[in-house]
């Protein structure tokens, strides 16, 4: 591990050092507003939502080949962090008219799904804010300690195609690096053993099958989350490109048990390391297994960046972190 060190509301260098140039919004303290860093895939100095060169949809088609949450800003809409009390996080969607968004869709039971992980993949959190009248979305904040975590709106405008950004959020204070776990099929969660089948392969769909357990015995009540037996997001190490996994089947059709084995079709975008994080719920709670896996030929996970250097960290009360899951 190693030495701790500081961060502080001037770190946004620290995103250059973990992944490729894409929309990055800077906050320290309490939730204030991103900077104005929205890109373009095609060119890290167009602003998508504000800016049309007359090129004849070229930055919307290379947009549309990429994972989710890697831009800040697409197809005319932009997520905006906001300023909140500390222990709170919020945001706001302006749509193509710049205005806040008001109308979603329902998506896996919710309107909003946000989700955090820090830049080092640990520290994952999956909540579900609410929606004032105005179009803020706020929630106890997720951001469970120091660090630069980036943060994911996972959402569906009435009208609109479904839709993930990302922006990152730098929490100050003192920070040790966690190196990523190794690759494994096995982990335990809160008693729990999961255990996964098969492997992602980049370019194609893959059949991912992950096995609950307790005390030695399959677990074959669990309980419907998000309208499924389990709900997976799959993170690319380097610059945490967004997957969304859909699991196969759905609690009521008549043929899909309640466990012990849910299975996901997973489409991960090219070779690399990826870290899984498997939501499900049994015994009235949400538990999250997190695995390592690797696509393609790429043998281990690729090195761990070297640590930010120390920098002054400002006075700032971000309050205590949010659940898990709401």
């Amino acid at each position: 591990m190693n030495t701790p060190t500081k961060l502080s509301g001037f770190a946004l260098g620290l995103a250059a050092v973990f992944g490729t140039a894409y929309g990055v919004g800077h906050l320290t303290g309490p939730v204030t507003p991103a900077a104005e860093t929205r890109h373009d895939a095609t060119d890290a100095g167009h602003d998508s939502a504000e800016t049309d060169h007359g090129d004849g949809g070229h930055a919307a088609t290379a947009t549309a080949h990429l994972p989710g949450g890697l831009l800040v800003s697409e197809r005319g809409y932009t997520l905006q962090p906001v300023t909140a009390p500390a222990g709170e996080f919020a945001f706001r969607i302006t749509g193509p008219d710049g205005r806040p968004v008001t109308r979603y869709d329902v998506a896996h039971d919710k309107r909003m799904h946000l989700i955090v992980a820090r830049r080092d993949l640990s520290g994952f959190r999956h909540v579900h804010p609410e929606l004032a009248a105005d179009g803020t979305w706020r929630v106890a904040s997720p951001l469970a300690g120091p660090g630069v975590w980036r943060a994911f709106a996972d959402f569906t405008p009435t009208g609109a195609e479904p839709l993930t950004l990302g922006v990152d959020v730098t929490v100050p204070g003192a920070l040790a690096h966690r190196p990523l776990p190794a690759p494994a099929t096995s982990t335990t969660v809160d008693g729990y053993t999961v255990t996964l089948t098969g492997a992602p392969q980049p370019g194609g769909t893959s059949r991912l099958t992950l096995t609950v357990s307790r005390d030695g015995r399959p677990v074959t009540d669990l309980q419907p989350y998000l309208g499924a037996y389990g709900h997976l997001v799959a993170l690319r190490q380097g610059d945490l490109a967004y997957l969304h996994v859909h699991p196969e089947g759905a609690p009521g059709d008549g043929r899909t048990p309640a466990g012990p084995a849910v299975t996901f079709a997973a489409e991960v975008p090219s070779a690399g390391t990826y870290r899984l994080y498997l939501d499900f719920r049994h015994g009235d709670a949400v538990h999250t297994a997190e695995f390592t896996v690797v696509a393609g030929d790429q043998a281990a996970p690729a090195p761990a960046a070297p640590a930010p250097t120390t920098a002054p960290t400002p006075d700032a009360d971000h309050g205590s972190p949010g659940h898990g899951h709401s």
